[in-house]
Parts: C-alpha cells; structure tokens; sequence
C-alpha cells in the first residue's frame, strides 16, 4: 500500500473512532447510544463502499488507457 492509501485509510479510522467515542460519551441511555453507534456504523460503511467503488473505477479507467497504448505501440511498431 502506497503512502497515500495509508493516510486515507488512518483518517478514516480516525474519524471512525472519534464518532463512535463522541457517541459513546454522549448523556444518552443504553438504547439510543446502541442505535447512534448502529448508525454511524452504516454511514461510514456507505462512505467506504463509495470511496472503493471510485477506486475501482480509476484503476480500471487506467488499465484500460494502458492496454490501449501497449496496442497503438504494437501497431505503430509492425506498421
């Protein structure tokens, strides 16, 4: 994992955990903390899925422009 994805991935751990606490400390009974949690729990699921989602797309954007450029320099070679 490259340096960039390091970062990300510490910054999304960290707001992970600073929502959960902030939670977890709120004046709330037991219940309510539980379904705060729960819900925090599914946005930032959401958020990741997306964020991977565009990944994806971007690395296979860039392997699609790479295996057209292996071609176009095939052809030009042959040609």
């Amino acid at each position: 994992m490259n340096n960039t994805g390091k970062i990300v991935t510490a910054v999304a751990a960290g707001a992970a955990a600073g929502a959960i606490l902030g939670v977890l400390f709120a004046p709330d009974k037991g219940s309510e903390t539980r379904r705060k949690i729960n819900d925090q729990g599914k946005k930032i699921a959401e958020g990741v899925k997306a964020k991977l989602q565009k990944g994806v797309e971007k690395v296979n954007g860039l392997k699609d422009n790479i295996a057209k450029t292996v071609i176009d320099k095939a052809e030009e070679l042959a040609g």
